[in-house]
């Protein structure tokens, strides 16, 4: 993932906080805290992995998939980017 060296820092800070947030769910879990916080804490863990995978799909399709020279009012690059578009509302 030749890609992600550009933006590995903004990629290992959003891991980091994913991290966090999973260590807070393992952290309620073992204080016993209720049902509704504990599910209110894996929603949110489960919204940042979508959004890493969200912004690592985006680069993968636009420097993988696309022909790197393509333009981007291309009918692939439009294709992409509707794909892309698709990909992000079902990960929300």
């Amino acid at each position: 993932m030749a890609h992600t060296t550009r933006d590995k820092s903004k990629l290992l800070a959003r891991v980091r906080r994913i991290k966090g947030q999973i260590e807070a769910v393992e952290r309620a879990l073992v204080a016993d805290h209720g049902c509704a916080e504990v599910l209110q804490l894996i929603t949110a863990a489960r919204g940042a992995m979508n959004g890493l995978m969200s912004v690592v799909l985006e680069d993968h399709v636009h420097l993988h998939v696309l022909s790197p020279d393509a333009s981007p009012l291309s009918p692939q690059a439009r294709a992409a980017d509707e794909l892309i578009d698709v990909v992000r509302s079902y990960l929300k």
